[in-house]
């Protein structure tokens, strides 16, 4: 019996040290107009947890801890408007046990401290910009690019980080001569906009699925989709909010060829796909960390990260899915 409990409690210390997210920072470097992307990256790590308080943010990762695995399938978050890498930090540490390598970073002049630029339009157009240079610099710079697949990438975007995702993997978005975000504005760009021109925009056909989760849709229409060939799968609030509304987020739904794997959240708030709230954090971010009655964040982020999860293993990691 002795014998028998020591086996039982040796393969529960393997199973927890096989399944901790790895945890270190990463700053990209800027070049020429391009300025540094500053964030992290969550991978597989075989020492334990602990808890790591950063700001009004509490994480369950190993800091620097050696990378675990190889051929490990590669997921790039881009955040909402104001927001910071660590918003989807349990989505991120979730796909991290599960073996993925997970990078997010904050979109510069569009984050939680700095919001220089968070009302330019030339953020649009910088955002999968920014995606793009992050893939590049985990299959290029990162210590250990070696460990990545570069045939399974994936990526994760939320609120204006969805427009991202959805940007970066071939929505065309069309800017109207009277864009709002260009009225009396003499910039390159938005001259361009004047005269009716796309600007150039960045995709990246290195990306092979993404998760969405209500995107900022308004530089959409019915033909900006034709080019998205990979698999979505899509995420929709029930209430809305933060400027992006159900109907929104529907027609972005019936647009996309690839008939996305669509998840409607009864009773979810815009906010609510966003990591569950630190003590902290809910006293100095209540609108985005208070949901509606009824609705319990904590366990739907465990359903949401395993759906997650489940369609990135299908679409990046079993190969009877590859292609």
């Amino acid at each position: 019996m002795i014998r028998a409990n020591l086996l039982f409690a040796t393969l529960c210390l393997v199973t927890s040290l096989a399944h901790a997210a790895g945890f270190q920072f990463i700053e990209i470097p800027g070049n020429g107009s391009l300025q540094p992307l500053k964030g992290a990256v969550w991978y597989p790590c075989n020492q334990p947890p602990r808890n790591e308080k950063l700001g009004p943010f509490v994480l369950s990762v190993t800091r620097d801890c050696p990378v675990a695995g190889e051929k490990l399938p590669l997921i790039v978050i881009s955040h909402g408007r104001g927001g910071t890498f660590l918003d989807h930090s349990d989505t991120a540490a979730a796909l991290a046990d599960a073996g993925f390598v997970v990078a997010a970073i904050n979109h510069p002049g569009d984050n939680a401290m700095d919001k220089t630029r968070i009302n330019d339009f030339p953020v649009f157009v910088e955002r999968p910009a920014d995606i793009k240079r992050l893939v590049d610099f985990m299959l290029g710079s990162w210590t250990a690019a070696a460990r990545i697949d570069a045939n399974d990438i994936g990526t994760f975007g939320f609120s204006r980080g969805g427009y991202t995702g959805l940007v970066a993997v071939g929505a065309n978005p069309r800017f109207g001569k009277n864009l709002r975000l260009c009225d009396g504005v003499n910039t390159p760009l938005c001259n361009q906009v004047h005269q009716g021109e796309l600007p150039e925009l960045v995709h990246d056909p290195r990306i092979k699925a993404a998760v969405i989760a209500d995107p900022v849709s308004v530089f959409f229409t019915k033909d900006s989709f034709s080019n998205v060939k990979i698999p979505v799968q899509l995420w929709r609030s029930e209430l809305g909010g933060g400027g992006v509304t159900p109907e929104s987020v529907a027609n972005v739904v019936g647009e996309i060829p690839t008939k996305p794997d669509v998840h409607l959240v009864p009773h979810a708030q815009h906010f609510s796909f966003m990591a569950p709230c630190s003590a902290e954090f809910m006293q100095a971010a209540r609108e985005i960390c208070v949901d509606g009655l009824g609705f319990d964040r904590i366990s739907f982020h465990k359903e949401f990260n395993a759906d997650v999860l489940t369609f990135f293993r299908k679409y990046l990691t079993d190969t009877s899915n590859a292609g």
